[in-house]
């Protein structure tokens, strides 16, 4: 009998509902992310975004995979880590289906969603994952019954890195995008704060130092250019150093910068130093949907994991390596 999970992911700036078979089909996924017009994204808007529009998502991705209300076995739902009002609005969600419709609750870390996502679309058995978002940017590997963090930013996250600059520099939201397009027109590097602490780096420096590069006038293009290859830099060797250390031969680049056809590069040619498989989580799979909590799902339920709604209180600080991965050996 195949199993069915809806998901619902709304950690941040993106609502997605996914549905997934425990056979590793895609049946629907459908998301809409909230954009502004200047500044960042404020938790009470984006809470707004996801309660005025999350039904509405939830029955297309239902009506676009031709199935009923009555034929879904499960709901998951991203249970941290993110911003607290948009994992309540998403959580209150989750909870209420899933009473209605009388079936299992699955709570699910963001974080390990988008590794095993990658790891179903790739068929990679035990990476080294390089996870970067907006709100993420770490090196993980599986030991010891859970993801260990190998290596992580200290301050922001490479994708909020991104954001900030452009949007400092006059490119609206999300900037990441465009960053990597001026960047294919730059030609002359300039030298940014390379800030590679052991395992760990930090992006404050950079996005200072960035900052300043166009108060004195020097070309976008030229400071994009600049930014991506120190950042992307700084990636590659502590995911160097992972793949040294564990031994594995498989590197997985996830998450909603792994769009970044320049990152691919770079990472493509740590894999081939150390005789690794490479694979780069595909566009629609990259960024925050509903799929990868629905997979996730189906992986815990497999397991024997659910939870009960009296007890799925949100997590917004929940990290990666703080879940027991009970669905692997």
């Amino acid at each position: 009998m195949t199993i069915i999970c809806l998901g619902l992911e709304g950690t941040a700036h993106s609502f997605g509902a996914g549905i997934m078979t425990d056979r590793g089909d895609v049946l629907s996924n459908e998301y809409d992310m909230l954009k502004t017009t200047q500044g960042g994204i404020h938790p009470r808007e984006a809470s707004r975004h996801h309660t005025e529009l999350g039904p509405m998502i939830i029955a297309r991705c239902i009506e676009n995979a031709a199935i009923d209300y009555n034929d879904i076995d499960m709901i998951a739902f991203s249970r941290g880590p993110g911003l607290g009002p948009c994992l309540r609005a998403t959580a209150t969600m989750a909870r209420t289906l899933a009473l209605k419709l009388d079936i299992p609750l699955v709570d699910v870390n963001h974080c390990v969603a988008h590794i095993e996502i990658g790891c179903l679309e790739s068929k990679f058995q035990d990476p080294v994952t390089v996870y970067v978002s907006g709100g993420n940017t770490q090196v993980i590997a599986f030991a010891g019954s859970r993801y260990r963090t190998f290596g992580e930013t200290l301050d922001i996250a490479i994708g909020n890195m991104l954001d900030v600059l452009g949007r400092e520099l006059g490119m609206g939201f999300p900037a990441g995008p465009i960053v990597e397009t001026l960047a294919l027109d730059g030609s002359t590097f300039y030298t940014l704060p390379y800030s590679v602490k052991g395992m760990d780096l930090s992006y404050s420096g950079m996005l200072t130092a960035a900052k300043k590069l166009h108060s004195e006038g020097v070309k976008l293009a030229d400071i994009c250019f600049s930014v991506q290859e120190t950042a992307f830099g700084m990636l590659a060797e502590i995911a160097e150093r992972a793949i040294a250390h564990t031994k594995k031969r498989e590197l997985l680049l996830t998450g909603g910068v792994a769009r970044n056809n320049r990152l691919t590069q770079i990472l493509e040619g740590v894999a081939q130093r150390h005789d690794a498989k490479f694979h780069r989580v595909s566009s629609q799979l990259a960024g925050d949907q509903g799929a990868m909590i629905a997979w996730n799902g189906i992986l815990q339920y497999n397991a024997g994991h659910t939870i009960k709604v009296s007890e799925s209180n949100v997590l917004p600080k929940w990290r990666t390596d703080e879940q027991d991965i009970l669905w692997r050996d």
